[in-house]
């Protein structure tokens, strides 16, 4: 069966956690407030509490966003529920968040493993299979959400995918892919090695994915690697990309 979630035309516009660089990321008022913007893709994280509640939360632990101390997996939703994103938004419950916004396609990277089954309830709840993408840096946690999720949510490529790849794209060795496999979502560079180039791109539309890249803030990256030919770009600056699309007649509608 198809998979719809890529259905749009590219290059596709990722607002990054909703946009990080306002300081409220994966909160309600930066979903809103890309959403306002025109965005219809939202990259998010998801974490599960104690209690098993999947909530929208880049970080385990709770200092960095909320100020307070321990991790997001050690306390229950009732608890993480009081606590606020630089003194004003609150920790958004993944069920909300998919109902919030029905016209929105959510990237959900799925940070650790207690969140496995969570995420994939919570989507089915929402009958919201084909407006997520799950994706995880970790390939075993990715194997287990396309296992619990089926063949029909999309997914990314894990690391070790990437790094096959990778390495397709270099050699020309044969590679298999899951069915749900859509997308490969990458930064353009590991360190010293580079990963996004023409050959990258040219092995990856071969193999039916696309390449969205991330986190690109600066103009005349986004441009360069429009030029080069990615699908879509991710971005903590959703003004920024909005106008470097808006520039390029990209910008949907």
């Amino acid at each position: 069966m198809p998979l719809t979630f890529l259905d749009s035309p590219v290059p596709l516009a990722f607002a990054h956690r909703g946009g990080a660089a306002d300081g409220d990321e994966n909160t309600a008022e930066a979903f809103g407030r890309a959403v306002a913007l025109g965005y219809r893709y939202v990259e998010t994280d998801v974490h599960a509490t104690a209690d098993g509640v999947p909530v929208v939360f880049h970080d385990a632990s709770l200092d960095r966003l909320t100020g307070a101390a321990g991790r997001v997996a050690d306390l229950r939703w009732a608890d993480l529920a009081t606590l606020r994103i630089g003194g004003a938004g609150a920790v958004p419950r993944l069920d909300d968040v998919l109902a919030a916004w029905p016209g929105v396609r959510f990237n959900i990277d799925v940070k650790a493993d207690p969140a496995v089954a969570p995420t994939v309830d919570a989507v089915r709840a929402a009958a919201a299979t084909d407006r997520v993408l799950l994706a995880s840096f970790s390939d075993a946690r990715l194997a287990r959400l396309r296992a619990l999720a089926g063949p029909r949510v999309a997914t990314s490529l894990g690391r070790g995918e990437v790094a096959r790849l990778r390495v397709s794209s270099l050699l020309g060795t044969p590679l298999r892919l899951p069915p749900s496999a859509v997308a490969a979502q990458v930064p353009t560079r590991h360190g010293p090695l580079p990963i996004v180039d023409r050959r990258f791109l040219a092995r990856a539309h071969r193999l039916g994915l696309q390449v969205h890249v991330w986190t690109i803030d600066d103009p005349r990256e986004m441009n360069r690697l429009l030029d080069l030919g990615v699908d879509g770009l991710m971005t903590d600056r959703p003004e920024v990309l909005r106008d470097v699309y808006a520039a390029r007649g990209a910008w949907p509608g």
